[in-house]
């Protein structure tokens, strides 16, 4: 099994400022590099269409059938969003969401945490799964 890793460091250096819709001005603008693979936050953005049927991300948004995204790449697993309803397979899993767990929760929900409620199927494509973790990684506080 091929682990993909993202540097973030790529993308975070010097002052983070904000678009009005949260993201990481410099972020939108630069590719990141997961692994093999360099994850681009445009395409990401496009594949992303599909998520938003249950997610939303942004500083202010709110929690729907699954949680807001807002600073979820290198955010604790299940504790995020204190408000939401985990289940306690995602709980038991804690950690760190870092780009090797963003890949293999993309590729398959219910593979890497079984029985969580999350009924995507997944992202089989390992470009689209990279480039969705550089979209998300748009979206981050400052730190």
């Amino acid at each position: 099994m091929r682990r993909i890793g993202v540097t973030l460091g790529l993308m975070l250096v010097g002052a983070c400022q904000q678009t009005g819709d949260g993201r990481d001005a410099a972020a939108v603008e630069r590719r990141v590099v997961v692994g093999t693979l360099t994850g681009d936050p445009v395409a990401g953005a496009r594949v992303f269409v599909q998520c938003k049927a249950c997610h939303t991300i942004g500083a202010d948004a709110v929690d729907t059938d699954g949680p807001n995204l807002y600073d979820v790449v290198d955010g604790p697993v299940a504790q995020r969003r204190p408000r939401f309803a985990y289940t306690a397979a995602l709980q038991a899993m804690g950690g760190r969401w870092d780009a090797a767990r963003l890949d293999a929760w993309l590729r398959a929900p219910q593979g890497l945490v079984p029985g969580t409620t999350m009924r995507f199927a997944g992202l089989s494509d390992a470009q689209q799964r990279a480039d969705v973790i550089a979209y998300l990684a748009t979206y981050r506080r400052d730190r």
